[in-house]
């Protein structure tokens, strides 16, 4: 790769790594698999930079990679490895606010939704991105986005009322 060009992938991956890190955390709630995601993602970038340096939203393309590799992320055999030396802490019950539970309850709900329904539902709600925007980056129809939508807020309603949460989120 020319100087120019390498100069310019480490400016653009510089200022993209914080909103790309967010949203892969967003997508799998662990900072580990999220820098994993992000990684894949600019690797991909660099080696078909001189390609694609000039695409017109290069912002939404490095994303939908982002959220693709986090869809295709379970095809992998390696996913099923998990190395650790010992088991995590369990964090102190007597810490935890409401707002702290809440978040706790649904990542895990969110977790339990199906890896598609959940991009969408994480690309829709919490990075507010409309139906059109997010069926491009999917590679599906409009359609087929809200129907995903409606399924994955169904399958995470069901899975917050199972908790002791559910009364809290009966409006929702």
């Amino acid at each position: 790769m020319r100087a120019d060009a390498q100069r310019e992938y480490v400016e653009y991956v510089t200022g993209a790594m914080p909103s790309l890190r967010r949203l892969a955390y967003i997508l799998c709630g662990d900072e580990h698999r999220a820098d994993d995601l992000v990684q894949q993602a600019i690797t991909k970038l660099y080696v078909s930079w001189q390609r694609i340096r000039d695409v017109e939203h290069l912002d939404q393309y490095v994303r939908t990679m982002v959220v693709r590799g986090f869809i295709d992320e379970r095809r992998r055999s390696w996913f099923r490895v998990g190395l650790m030396a010992a088991p995590p802490d369990p964090p102190d019950p007597g810490e935890r606010t409401a707002d702290v539970e809440e978040a706790i309850v649904l990542r895990a709900a969110l977790a339990k939704v199906p890896r598609r329904q959940q991009a969408v539902l994480v690309l829709r709600f919490l990075c507010d991105l409309p139906v059109d925007e997010v069926a491009t980056m999917l590679d599906c129809s409009p359609g087929t986005v809200k129907s995903q939508t409606a399924r994955g807020l169904a399958t995470l309603r069901r899975h917050v009322e199972a908790t002791d949460l559910a009364e809290t989120w009966k409006g929702r």
